[in-house]
């Protein structure tokens, strides 16, 4: 592999260089550590490696000729790859700061930009930095996110028309290339969906999401500071929401009075619905009666909190079966359900039962779970208490 000169900005010898060669396109000289466009002189970056402080610089080094780039500095993206026009790594500010050093003490400082290798990452899965966190703004007291699915450094189809950077500069065209994002996992978790379908075709999207929900793999909270705010019920698993046990239905009409219990009138209500729906006269459900497959309290400030959830779950494993219920809480959760036992004797056949929270919320979310399980199935529920 070659070697190239690395250059920067760091001797006040190359920044004069520099500034003469800048200065009848108009360029302040800090525009050049962040190699932006038109800022680097072709003449001394031409066949060298540049060390840049931001990710565009490598449009623009390619631009001037450059063979390689380092970008270094905190720029936030430490969990994810991107693909750039030419050779380039990322280092942060502290090894950015070797990289300096080293060309600061030698006469001629040289580089490799080796091919990038895949390494086993034992902290996986772990949530992305710029993936989205609870809680839910809107309603607080439904969890959001569900559950997380895969979405970074995904090998993906790729549209042919364009190049892998989609820059002008990139001449490179390819069927596949590397994406994150959540139009990488909405497809992983679309697809897992349809996959439930396939053996479930008379399941309701509820049920589906609810099959995803209650199977999810568990997520480190060690791993994942802001815990279920980041990842919901945890990890997809298709494999195991095939066959769920037990599942939490809803249709539009309970949908409906959740809207309405949540303060929607007929107009912002047809909104939603598309349709005629309307507001009943009678009492609405409340956001702790939507059935829904996870529970969330909120209070809008410390202390203490209860909260009464009803629910209904329906039997889609075997027809003669029994479920028992058991909580796993921290110190300052109280978990009860009643009845803590339920009884199935045919597939489609539905039970209901009450959840009752007590919370003593301080400064930190507190995270518990309801699983019903019948020795086969382990039907899984997080359980969030936290204050805004």
């Amino acid at each position: 592999m070659n070697k190239y000169s690395f250059w920067n900005d760091a001797t006040n010898t190359m920044y004069l260089e520099l500034l003469k060669a800048t200065t009848k396109s108009n360029c302040y000289h800090q525009n050049y550590r962040y190699c932006a466009l038109n800022s680097l002189d072709p003449a001394l970056v031409q066949n060298k490696i540049v060390v840049c402080e931001s990710f565009d610089g490598p449009d623009s080094a390619k631009l001037s000729g450059a063979s390689g780039v380092v970008v270094e500095g905190d720029l936030g993206y430490e969990d994810t790859a991107f693909s750039f026009s030419l050779p380039t790594t990322y280092l942060s500010s502290k090894d950015g700061d070797a990289i300096l050093s080293y060309i600061n003490s030698s006469t001629k400082p040289t580089a490799n930009i080796l091919k990038s290798h895949e390494p086993f990452d034992k902290a996986a899965p772990t949530v992305v930095s710029f993936s989205s966190r609870g809680p839910n703004q809107i309603t607080l007291d439904v969890l959001k996110p569900d559950l997380t699915a895969p979405g970074v450094d995904i090998l993906a189809a790729w549209s042919e028309g364009t190049t892998v950077t989609g820059e002008e500069v990139d001449t490179r065209v390819v069927p596949f290339n590397i994406i994150s994002g959540t139009s990488m996992s909405c497809p992983h978790a679309s697809g897992a969906a349809a996959y439930v379908k396939s053996f479930h075709p008379t399941w309701s999207p509820a049920a589906i999401k609810s099959a995803l929900m209650t199977t999810a793999a568990p997520m480190s909270p060690t791993k994942n500071t802001d815990a279920e705010f980041a990842y919901g019920s945890g990890h997809i698993d298709p494999s195991k929401a095939v066959d769920p046990g037990l599942v939490y239905d809803a249709g539009e009409q309970d949908y409906v009075s959740f809207l309405c219990g949540q303060g929607y009138n007929t107009t912002a209500l047809k909104i939603v619905t598309g349709d005629a729906s309307a507001c009943s006269t009678a009492p609405n459900a409340t956001v702790w009666d939507l059935n829904y497959p996870s529970f969330a309290l909120s209070a809008h400030k410390s202390g203490s909190i209860r909260r009464t959830f009803k629910r209904t779950v329906t039997n889609v494993g075997a027809a003669d079966s029994s479920y028992h219920a058991n909580v796993v809480a921290p110190s300052g959760l109280v978990v009860k359900v009643n009845p803590s036992h339920l009884a199935f004797k045919a597939v489609g056949e539905k039970q209901s039962f009450v959840v009752t929270v007590d919370a003593t919320i301080g400064s930190n979310m507190l995270s518990g779970s309801l699983v019903w399980s019948d020795g086969v199935h382990k039907v899984t529920s997080p359980i969030v208490a936290f204050h805004t």
